[in-house]
């Protein structure tokens, strides 16, 4: 038999899987996760209307908006612009003309505003919906920042960032979504995907093992029971 005998196919089978956990290919998932150590909660929405709701989806990655309110809703940009409305009836439209709209597409803003977006046009609604919700990256309510905000000194304590402000209209009503942004503490030093790579290199570490165990009783004749 040769002095180094290729592994047997189910573990090479067995290393490739493994493989594929210890380095996680990205996945558009990813962009939708918000900063885990950032908490962005709700204080306050107003006007209060029943069948209306607004949430912070993913620590603070975008906000969901439900009118089941029977009047419509409006969102306003960030120059007080026209930039979402909900209808009684359900539809969602977008105003194309609000810059809102285009830096709302990523998170950090990382996108050309096209020429015909202008907070003072009149507003080009766009229906892109009919479920009466609408979920987008508002930058009112997150860390502009991929560095650590200069308010948190000490990473090991809850510290305030910032509070924040929505403008919102319902009906007749003018108000607003207010918050608040906190830098919270991670509960681990080791992120879950380092975890799920170590995991990975431990079982693929046992799988070599018994192998080369495996190979080693063929080379020296000896034959134990059970098949891989």
């Amino acid at each position: 038999m040769p002095d180094n005998p290729a592994l047997p196919t189910r573990v090479l089978i067995l290393l490739v899987a493994l493989s594929v956990i210890v380095i996680p290919p990205p996945t558009q998932a990813l962009a939708h996760e918000g900063n885990s150590s950032h908490r962005s909660e709700i204080r306050r929405v107003q006007p209060d209307i029943p069948g209306l709701s607004i949430e912070v989806l993913n620590y603070d990655d975008r906000l969901l908006l439900v009118n089941r309110s029977g009047k419509t809703a409006f969102v306003r940009g960030y120059d007080d612009e026209p930039y979402l409305r909900i209808r009684s009836g359900g539809a969602v439209e977008v105003n194309k003309r609000s810059p809102t709209y285009y830096l709302n597409e990523d998170r950090f803003a990382q996108v050309d505003v096209p020429a015909q977006a202008d907070e003072k046009a009149p507003p080009r609604w766009e229906v892109v919906g009919s479920s009466g919700r609408y979920e987008w990256h508002d930058h009112r309510i997150h860390w502009m920042s991929k560095d650590l905000p200069p308010q948190v000194k000490d990473e090991d304590k809850a510290t305030k960032i910032f509070d924040w402000n929505v403008p919102l209209v319902v009906g007749a009503q003018r108000g607003s979504v207010a918050g608040t942004l906190t830098w919270e503490p991670s509960d681990s030093g080791i992120p879950t995907v380092a975890l799920i790579g170590f995991g990975g290199l431990a079982l693929a570490s046992l799988f070599l093992f018994l192998a080369s165990r495996r190979i080693r009783t063929r080379r020296h004749g000896v034959r134990r029971g059970g098949a891989w």
